[in-house]
């Protein structure tokens, strides 16, 4: 019988587009530019390969990073400037309680089982220090583009879609305060982050802090 661990690795194998996605980079950036000024801690979810750490570090060369994974072989690929790699679930993270000052997971929470959502959102929180800040991306579901074109969140490993204000209550409900939503993807580049119209934007971005 195959467990959890397996399925979410086979799934995310299967995914490989995440390895070479354009808009990484700037993802990375827009976390960084909402990073409280203190935080030095990091800990960056689905790390993949570690595009994205890679450039936390140009950014400031200050920062700790831990990359946290579920495919062994992307673990293996991450770059030196990541100080611990972990292998393990979302679900379960192999840290202590209260150690990072920041959790970034870009493109991470559509890749959950619906019952690993909330656990997951619990688990961020154990590991944030009380003041930690989580930083993550989501596709839109209310994608303008999206719904003409009938096109869908869901696929290989999108197994969870997340609407902006039920996302924005889950994470109240489990304690985040100050929850903020921004518009994040390729649209970005060219409306920025503040459009009112939240349709136009294929993914979104979600800031939530501990305290």
């Amino acid at each position: 019988m195959v467990n959890r661990h397996e399925k979410y690795e086979v799934q995310n194998i299967q995914q490989d587009v995440s390895e070479h996605d354009p808009f990484t980079i700037e993802r990375y950036e827009q976390f960084f530019n909402l990073f409280p000024k203190e935080a030095i801690k990091v800990l960056d979810v689905g790390c993949n390969t570690g595009r994205g750490g890679l450039r936390l570090k140009e950014l400031n060369p200050n920062l700790t990073l831990l990359g946290l994974d579920c495919v062994q072989e992307r673990l293996d690929a991450l770059p030196e400037c990541y100080s611990q790699k972990v292998y393990g679930l979302s679900t379960d993270i192999p840290i202590e309680d209260q150690v990072v000052d920041v959790i970034v997971a870009g493109e991470f929470l559509e890749h959950l089982y619906p019952a690993d959502v909330d656990k997951t959102l619990c688990e961020f929180q154990r590991v944030l220090k009380i003041g930690g800040r989580l930083l993550l991306t989501t596709p839109n579901p209310n994608y303008i583009k999206s719904k003409i074109t009938g096109a869908s969140v869901y696929g290989i490993s999108h197994l969870t879609q997340h609407f902006p204000k039920v996302l924005r209550f889950r994470l109240q409900t489990h304690g985040y305060s100050g929850v903020k939503i921004y518009g994040s993807g390729k649209v970005s580049r060219y409306l920025g982050w503040y459009f009112p119209l939240m349709a136009v934007y294929g993914s979104y971005l979600v800031l939530a802090n501990k305290y």
